[in-house]
């Protein structure tokens, strides 16, 4: 069994003004699954719940999974993790993959329930299954403050029909979206969320203003069905994906599309021997250590609210099965598997 030690998570970033202030905790299930469980700074047992809203956490994230082989991350699992969530005080951001696995740039795969429809019953299919979703976690009681509709879509999502780069791809994709967005504000939920489009590269300001002016373009997806435009900004993929463009990035998006913005996923490791990539020119000086990690985190909040963000989420710091977190990096977790505190967690106390 697993003690990991969890120390005012995300309390420093309440000092940023940013109303959304959270963590991704998707894989919490899964990990106490397999035995293990949290402390506090104190060695406390406790909840996750309880350690992250004591610590000043407001939101956790989940994903959402159509019809996973092994259940994992679908509709039931995510039903139990928010009603936690709830008890502890906490708001929910759902965030729906469309997928039956992965979604990414790289990656969204119809699920497989779907595959072979055309667009008017895929868009239809989109519009009812976002409606049910709404109407299940009513029925529990349990609301949503912020809802993705799809993940990291800046390649589209539901491929083939809805990837931008086939014939026809754009345009279905605004089909889609508007159809999600449609279910959710046609459901029962008693307070509608704020609904959400999610991409990647976030400091790639080129990349935001392109995508977005294409898809609104099309037609059928228009402002008014969406309210945050939120981004990933991941320091170990691209060299230029510098502190100084993600500043400018949400700026830019700010000004020029009136949405909320947010940083829906960060990291940083303490530990990356091997990155497969050079890091920006602007954090050379910031060491792949606890310090290193609290120094980022420190960063981007500032850029975050600087910009007039509302929202900054790190991506999934508990999971202790998967310490690289998909990334070149061998640790960019908050907390270490010895159940020792890592001193990047005090970062949140002085954001």
């Amino acid at each position: 069994m697993h003690l990991i030690t969890i120390l005012s998570l995300c309390a420093g970033i309440a000092s940023a003004a940013l109303p959304f202030k959270g963590v991704d905790w998707s894989s919490l299930l899964i990990e106490e699954a397999a035995g293990h469980t949290y402390k506090t700074a104190s060695g406390t047992t406790q909840p996750l719940e309880t350690i992250l809203k004591s610590s000043g956490v407001n939101t956790v994230r989940q994903r959402l999974w159509v019809n996973p082989s092994n259940g994992d991350y679908n509709l039931a699992y995510n039903l139990k993790l928010a009603a936690r969530a709830k008890a502890a005080g906490l708001s929910v951001y759902l965030d729906i993959h469309f997928s039956d696995t992965w979604a990414d740039p790289s990656h969204q795969a119809t699920p497989a329930a779907w595959v072979g429809y055309v667009i008017d019953d895929l868009a239809y299919e989109v519009y009812n299954y976002t409606l049910a979703t709404m109407n299940a976690f009513q029925a529990k009681g349990i609301p949503l403050s912020l809802v993705s509709i799809g993940n990291e879509i800046t390649s589209g999502m539901l491929f083939p029909l809805g990837q931008i780069s086939k014939s026809g791809g754009t345009y279905n994709l605004a089909r889609l979206l508007h159809s999600a967005s449609a279910g959710i504000k046609a459901s029962s939920i008693a307070v509608q969320p704020k609904i959400m489009i999610h991409l990647d590269n976030g400091w790639d300001y080129a990349t935001q203003q392109y995508w977005y002016d294409a898809v609104l373009g099309e037609g059928p997806l228009v402002a008014s069905d969406y309210d945050v435009q939120a981004v990933s900004y991941y320091p170990f993929y691209n060299k230029q994906a510098t502190l100084v463009s993600i500043k400018s990035s949400l700026t830019s998006m700010k000004s020029k599309y009136k949405k909320d913005i947010m940083v829906a996923e960060t990291d940083w490791p303490s530990g990356c021997p091997n990155p497969a990539y050079p890091f920006p020119s602007d954090t050379t000086k910031i060491p792949f250590t606890a310090a290193g990690q609290t120094l980022w985190l420190q960063d981007v909040a500032s850029a975050v609210t600087a910009a007039g963000g509302t929202g900054l989420f790190y991506w999934e710091p508990a999971w202790i099965d998967n310490a690289g977190l998909g990334s070149s990096c061998d640790y960019n977790l908050l907390v270490q598997s010895s159940g020792q505190v890592m001193s990047s967690l005090e970062v949140f106390s002085s954001i």
